[in-house]
């Protein structure tokens, strides 16, 4: 029974090393339909997708990140917002989390017995039996924990005339419901390949930060 117990510790700490190591990746389902003409210099502004965004502190700093990104594609900030060549509208989110259950550790096979050799199963055994709600079968451990979806929307239309001409959505699943974490990331995600394939969504997975 000990080195069954010592096993189930074994494997559960294996695991979570495995889970913290995959953690420090960031992965999310990008989806983008464009119709954007080669950047040449165009101009644009950004202004929040939700009035509750807008104007605060804490979205001024998500522009100033998206607003590096797209001048690193070719597009340049207006110095005068009513003057851009291109309004892009931007909103994210986090929901509520759904809690999830798993469990951990190592199960014996439950309730052997028998006489003979081999016994009933074909294994050697020792007189008598195992009851797994006596000897406390599997050291199982079941644990709950939180999984938070956070989004990111994007959407630039030409401020003269108000056409779309861009539309993307990148979404993550994470044990974080911090915006502080999870926007960020969600921008970097979206700007992978940027402006990509016009109705394709596809997986990212952003590499983990340098320490």
């Amino acid at each position: 029974m000990r080195k069954n117990k010592a096993l189930g510790i074994a494997l559960a700490s294996a695991a979570l090393l495995l889970t913290a190591g995959c953690a420090e990746r960031f992965k999310a389902d990008v989806a983008r339909f464009q119709q954007l003409p080669a950047p040449q210099g165009q101009t644009f502004t950004i202004v929040a997708d939700d009035p509750r965004l807008a104007g605060g502190l804490e979205f001024g700093q998500y522009a100033s990140l998206l607003e590096h990104k797209l001048g690193g594609v070719g597009y340049v900030p207006a110095q005068d917002a009513a003057r851009a060549d291109l309004v892009v509208r931007m909103r994210y989110a986090v929901d509520n989390g759904r809690e999830r259950v798993r469990s951990t550790g190592f199960a014996p096979d439950p309730f052997y017995y028998g006489y003979g050799r081999y016994g009933y199963w074909g294994r050697p055994y020792h007189w008598g039996f195992y009851d797994p709600f006596m000897f406390g079968a599997g050291y199982r451990d079941v644990e709950s924990y939180t999984v938070y979806t956070g989004t990111l929307e994007l959407r630039i239309d030409r401020a003269n005339g108000g056409q779309r001409l861009f539309e993307g959505k990148a979404e993550a699943q994470s044990l974080s419901n911090k915006l502080t974490y999870l926007v960020p990331n969600l921008i970097d995600a979206m700007f992978v390949n940027f402006p990509g394939r016009s109705g394709e969504t596809v997986k990212i997975t952003l590499a983990p930060e340098k320490k």
